[in-house]
């Protein structure tokens, strides 16, 4: 219990990037979980449930794959005093991801990347992931300083996408330059003051789609990037990035 409440408390990032575990929650994160779609997705290392989550879980899944885990059986007192919500399902989850690294992708065939630069919203960040996973995409990258992408609001967020698609963090422009340079893929930044259109990108390409902070944008991009701008018919100064991303991901996907 206590290590459940050190990860999900002020110091949790520190400990979850240390020790590469996160705290997932509820029935739809361990439904993800439990039907993972991608070898490098993270895996389940300890569960805990109460008897209200445990028979949640029996019925949706074989008893023989409940008990692949080591599981903590605890009380709805415990449950709530360790998960991060206001009405916890009665099933937490300790969970073990894999050290962000672009290497391990040089021999898969990437088609559709989504890239967001400095994103510091939970909500955008799980939307981002959710949405590239409904659009089938084949990887997220985050740069450095974005948000923790394993704090419990990005994981919710996902609802479950987590375990679907590749997800690498901490990864600067400059890196993604030089991993797009080798693999020939386009990048393809979302500017709104671009004169160039979302409609000119082409999609028989392999591309990675570049997304930036929320309230500034990109920085200065080096000529390999194509500046792209999505046409808006109202009076908003832009779209909300996940909103944008969600545009970008579809048109591209189809």
């Amino acid at each position: 219990m206590e290590r459940v409440k050190a990860l999900l408390g002020p110091r949790g990032k520190k400990l979850r990037t240390l020790e590469k575990t996160f705290v997932a929650d509820g029935l739809q994160s361990l439904r993800g979980a439990l039907n993972a779609a991608v070898p490098s997705a993270p895996i389940i290392d300890l569960l805990y449930l109460t008897d209200s989550g445990l028979e949640k879980l029996r019925s949706e899944f074989a008893e023989t794959i409940i008990n692949k885990y080591e599981v903590i059986m605890v009380t709805d007192q415990v449950m709530a005093a360790m998960a991060d919500t206001q009405s916890p399902q009665g099933i937490l989850a300790l969970c073990k991801y894999l050290p962000s690294d672009l290497s391990r992708f040089s021999q898969i065939p990437l088609k559709k990347i989504a890239y967001f630069w400095q994103i510091q919203d939970p909500g955008n960040a799980g939307t981002a992931i959710r949405t590239a996973d409904a659009c089938g995409f084949d990887l997220v990258i985050f740069s450095d300083l974005s948000v923790d992408i394993y704090s419990p609001k990005v994981v919710r967020s996902t609802a479950g996408s987590l375990w679907n698609i590749p997800v690498v963090d901490d990864i600067s422009l400059d890196q993604l330059e030089e991993f797009s340079y080798s693999r020939d893929l386009s990048l393809v930044a979302l500017d709104g003051g671009a004169d160039d259109l979302l409609n000119g990108v082409d999609k028989t390409k392999a591309t990675v789609l570049v997304f930036g902070n929320e309230g500034h944008g990109l920085p200065e991009l080096a000529p390999a990037f194509q500046r792209i701008s999505i046409p808006m018919q109202g009076h908003a100064e832009s779209f909300n990035v996940a909103s944008a991303a969600a545009i970008a991901m579809y048109y591209l996907s189809n």
